[in-house]
């Protein structure tokens, strides 16, 4: 332990000098070499031993993960590394790589200024690449970028010098390819030049790496490299170039510390005024500030309860003070504050801001949070998910006497994996658990058991669909039960580019009004409904074009309050609601206060949107996953025939070499089971992953047969419903 203690201590020196603090996170497709290469920056940190490194696999060190060999959760770690002859601290985080986790990557990008997207030598640039890619940068976070496993190329594929030169640098082009695409005004800040320096090349496995300045620096060139992996001495070589020295040098030379990162980024993840203190103390990343804490995870530690992890961007963290989280009126208090190192957390006196820090006694934080000593301070910007949970699967107790108990662990599980959506019917005791995959799912339901000691049945995986409208309709009046109130409400889709910036999260009811009208204008909605625009729920929006309506002010909340009722259960099939334009053209209120409560105005709103989607020819949409098969030439007909038996269509097919890559896309309803039916239809010769493509209208003919599927599951009347079942004459 001695070498982990002495670390401890040069970290904590290091944690109060925010110009020597990195924080990075490593991104990439799955299996492209991450933990690998977070194992050799630990070794040479001399956190671990060098032997180890690559096999320890000291990131992935739940058990889970090392059964199946991926990622699963982002852990962090900090640690030291000196640069032209002073010390930095690196403040790790290793992300999930499987589509399936891509919740755990956006919410590290909100903790770290840099990342490091590793890309494999050998297969290039991969569907997730893109995808993690996309969230750091819409994150404002820099990238670098590793090419790994260069040995494969030159031991396996034989290639020339010259070849290989090629072969790598079509790696980087198709990468600032991707960074121009999402980034054109930035694009200069943001190219990866390899000559000077941000880029470098290497192999995890075998713990060496170069670069254009290391080449410099070591003498050695690609020539050599080849020499050296040729004649097997792949270890000699690890001694005169480690990549750590490479990848560190360029992780302190090329990306941001908090000083010059917090400028750039609190614009980005937080609307408040940035003249007020605390916007000038988290841009000048002032530990004597007020406190502004972003949580981005949370866990269970069997000892100390409830970890939050997050970046602190303002003030300082020590036990017994007290915080207070976004929307919740109490304070909670600090009870210990420390780093992480992998699966251990390291307790510190104080925690100053510029750092990831894990702290407890935040019981009230979720993922998300804003903590702040000041009880006003407007919340960063929620995270927003690429994608959204697609799959379902119902879960029971096995034994009757864990009810209770589930319930619980249920509401655990939702609060420390976000990507997670928990239904929970007491009346039917069937539970919900809807995530990003299969695989998602699988992973839940073994930690239930395995952490939590709750056994659980789980169903066979079903489809999340969602409900919309194909056009307007309306005004439809709502009627509350004593006939005194009246809604008149009329229901539209909202167009492609108007729901664009809500799901992207550019608009949100937190920023400067002025801010968000210009926005919705520039997406093309009218001014007068830009104005009234009063709620987002869920990729829903509620407008108000009423004028002047007395006690309108007073019912409004509950108005909202049957809108997202219905948006989050649609008329059809009781199906979670997108796209929806929902507008109140007028009302007639009751004068006393009495007859307009809850019990009256909630289910006129209601009635009123529900009755309106139907009539504006409700529908269903299904979600689709991307699917790109790596296939040789001769096995290409099974994976064709495999994707198009399921509704599937082929978008794009490439050669590279032998090898044919098919880029797809089909229904999730018809991917269970894909798995094992490419196998055996390419003789196991198939490589393939997916990537979530968004919700598409279902066909027409299915329809019918789909909504009363859905319905017989959840128990609700076997036949369609008709505006009249809500609304009376």
């Amino acid at each position: 332990m001695g070498r982990r203690k002495k670390m401890v201590e040069r970290v904590t020196t290091l944690m109060s000098k925010p110009e020597f603090i990195r924080n990075i996170g490593i991104v990439a497709h799955i299996d492209h070499g991450k933990t690998t290469l977070s194992d050799n920056l630990l070794a040479g940190a001399g956190m671990i031993s060098k032997e180890l490194a690559g096999d320890q696999l000291f990131m992935d060190f739940d058990e889970e993960e090392q059964k199946r060999g991926i990622t699963i959760d982002a852990a962090c770690v900090s640690m030291v590394h000196e640069f032209d002859g002073k010390e930095y601290l690196i403040n790790l985080i290793d992300t999930p790589g499987h589509v399936d986790f891509g919740g755990d990557v956006t919410r590290a990008m909100r903790a770290v200024d840099g990342a490091v997207v590793v890309v494999d030598a050998v297969e290039g640039t991969m569907p997730q690449t893109e995808t993690v890619l996309r969230q750091a940068l819409r994150e404002n976070v820099q990238p670098v970028l590793f090419v790994n496993k260069v040995d494969r190329l030159i031991n396996e594929l034989k290639i020339t010098p010259e070849e290989m030169q090629i072969r790598l640098g079509a790696v980087i082009d198709k990468v600032n390819k991707l960074i121009k695409g999402m980034k054109p005004d930035e694009y200069e800040t943001l190219r990866l030049d390899a000559a000077a320096g941000r880029v470098a090349f290497g192999s995890a496995l075998y713990n060496w790496a170069v670069s254009i300045p290391s080449m410099k620096k070591t003498g050695i060139s690609f020539k050599q490299v080849i020499d050296y992996c040729n004649s097997e001495k792949q270890n000699e070589l690890a001694e005169k170039s480690p990549l750590y020295e490479v990848l560190n040098d360029m992780v302190i030379k090329f990306l941001p510390n908090p000083l010059q990162a917090q400028k750039n980024r609190i614009k980005v993840i937080w609307h408040g005024d940035k003249e007020s203190p605390i916007g000038k103390s988290m841009i000048n990343v002032d530990y004597n500030g007020d406190v502004a804490f972003m949580v981005t995870k949370i866990s269970t530690d069997p000892h100390a309860g409830e970890v939050a992890t997050g970046r602190l961007f303002s003030g300082s963290l020590e036990r017994g003070k007290e915080l207070f989280i976004s929307g919740v009126s109490k304070p909670n208090r600090v009870q210990q504050v420390g780093l992480f190192m992998g699966p251990e957390r390291i307790e510190v006196d104080s925690a100053p801001a510029g750092n990831i820090v894990a702290v407890t006694g935040l019981g009230d934080a979720m993922v998300g949070s804003t903590a702040s000593s000041k009880r006003d301070m407007t919340p960063f910007e929620s995270i927003k998910n690429v994608s959204e949970p697609v799959v379902t699967v119902a879960v029971e107790a096995k034994h009757m006497k864990d009810l209770p108990k589930l319930v619980d662990v249920l509401r655990q599980v939702a609060k420390e994996d976000p990507t997670l959506k928990v239904t929970i019917n007491q009346e039917t005791g069937e539970h919900l658990l809807a995530g990003m995959g299969e695989l998602h799912l699988e992973v839940v339901s073994h930690r239930i058991e395995r952490d939590k000691k709750v056994e659980i049945k789980t169903s066979p995986p079903l489809v999340v669909y969602r409900e919309t409208v194909s056009k307007p309709a309306g005004p439809v009046e709502g009627k509350s039960p004593n006939r005194h109130n009246r809604f008149y409400i009329t229901i539209e889709p909202m167009t492609p580019e108007v729901l664009e910036v809500i799901k992207e999260g550019t608009v949100s009811m937190r920023m400067p009004e002025v801010e968000r009208r210009e926005i919705l204008m520039k997406a093309g909605m009218d001014k007068d409904e830009a104005k009234a625009l009063t709620h987002i729920y869920e990729n829903n929006i509620f407008l108000d074009m009423t004028k002047g309506i007395q006690y309108l002010n007073e019912t409004m909340e509950l108005v909202l309050e049957g809108f997202e009722e219905v948006m989050k259960a649609g008329p059809l099939s009781r199906e979670p609601v997108v796209g929806v334009k929902a507008k109140l053209v007028d009302a007639k209120l009751h004068e006393d206060a009495v007859h307009r409560g809850p019990a009256q105005v909630i289910p006129a709103a209601r009635q009123a949107c529900q009755a309106a989607m139907l009539m504006a020819g409700a529908t269903l949409l299904e979600p689709f996953q991307k699917v790109f098969i790596h296939v040789p030439q001769e096995q290409m007909g099974g994976a064709m025939r495999e994707i198009q038996g399921r509704r599937g269509a082929v978008l794009d097919m490439k050669s590279e070499g032998d090898t044919t890559i098919i880029e797809s896309k089909a229904p999730v309803s018809q991917l269970f089971g894909f798995a094992g039916d490419v196998r055996s239809a390419t003789e196991g010769r198939a490589m393939w992953s997916t990537e979530f493509a968004g919700f598409e209208p279902i066909p027409q003919n299915m329809l019918n047969e789909v909504v009363m599927d859905i319905r017989k599951r959840k128990g609700l009347k076997l036949e369609l419903p008709k505006p009249s079942d809500f609304v009376g004459d």
